[in-house]
C-alpha cells in the first residue's frame, strides 16, 4: 500500500499543473518601474522653470536634436523697442547658459551655451536687427550656435523670420561684418552635424 502512495504522489502532482494549479508559487521579477519619457516634461515642470514676465521658448539639446522648452524674460515697461530687443536677446542668452530643471535633466535636456557671453546692439554700420556677441559666433560649438541661431531667430529679439543676424564683439578683432543665420528643421534635427546656413551682410 506505501508503495502505490508513493507513485501517486508524481501523478497528483502533474495532474495539478495540467489544471493550472502549480504546488508552489514561484515570485517574478517584472524589472523596474517604467521611468520618465526621454524629452517629455509636464505642464508642472514647465511653469517650475516660468515666473513673471514675457514668455519665451529657449531651444535645449534633448537627445539628438533641438527641443523647445518654455521660460520667460523680463523687459522693464515703456523700453523702447531696439533696447527691448537686446534685453529679450540677453535674457534668452542667460536663459540657454543656465543650467536645466531637475525635471528637464532628468527627461534627458542639456545645454551646451557657455555662460557669461553678453549682447549688444548694432555697430554703427550694422543692420538695425544686428546682435554683436562678446563670443563671436564662429568660436562657439556646434550645438551651442544652433541653440542659438534657433532660439533667437523666433523671438522678440529678431524680426520673427526665421533668421538671426548675429557678429562678434564690435570693434574687437573677431568683429568682422555680421551674418545672418537661418534656423532649419535640419539644424533643429542635427545640431551637431549641420551648420545654420548663414550669408553675409553688408548694408547698415
Amino acid at each position: 500500500m506505501t508503495v502505490r502512495r508513493l507513485l501517486a504522489l508524481p501523478l497528483l502532482g502533474a495532474l495539478l499543473t495540467g489544471c493550472g494549479i502549480r504546488p508552489t508559487e514561484v515570485p517574478t521579477d517584472f524589472g523596474p518601474a517604467p521611468s520618465r519619457v526621454p524629452c517629455s516634461l509636464t505642464a508642472t515642470d514647465q511653469s517650475a522653470q516660468s515666473s513673471r514676465g514675457v514668455p519665451v521658448q529657449v531651444f535645449l539639446l534633448c537627445g539628438a536634436s533641438l527641443v523647445a522648452v518654455d521660460r520667460t524674460v523680463r523687459v522693464p515697461e515703456g523700453t523702447p523697442d531696439a533696447r527691448r530687443r537686446v534685453i529679450v536677446a540677453q535674457g534668452l542668452l542667460d536663459q540657454l547658459a543656465a543650467a536645466p530643471s531637475a525635471a528637464e535633466r532628468s527627461a534627458g535636456y542639456t545645454t551646451y551655451v557657455p555662460g557669461g557671453t553678453n549682447v549688444t546692439g548694432p555697430a554703427p554700420k550694422d543692420p538695425e536687427d544686428t546682435l554683436r556677441l562678446s563670443t563671436p559666433p564662429s568660436r562657439l560649438t556646434a550645438y551651442a550656435l544652433a541653440q542659438l541661431v534657433c532660439t533667437l531667430s523666433d523671438s522678440a529679439a529678431t524680426e520673427g523670420d526665421g533668421s538671426v543676424i548675429l557678429g562678434g564683439p564690435a570693434g574687437g578683432p573677431d568683429s568682422g561684418p555680421p551674418r545672418r543665420y537661418e534656423c532649419t528643421d535640419e539644424v533643429r534635427d542635427h545640431p551637431g552635424s549641420t551648420q545654420p546656413p548663414s550669408s553675409e551682410v553688408t548694408d547698415g
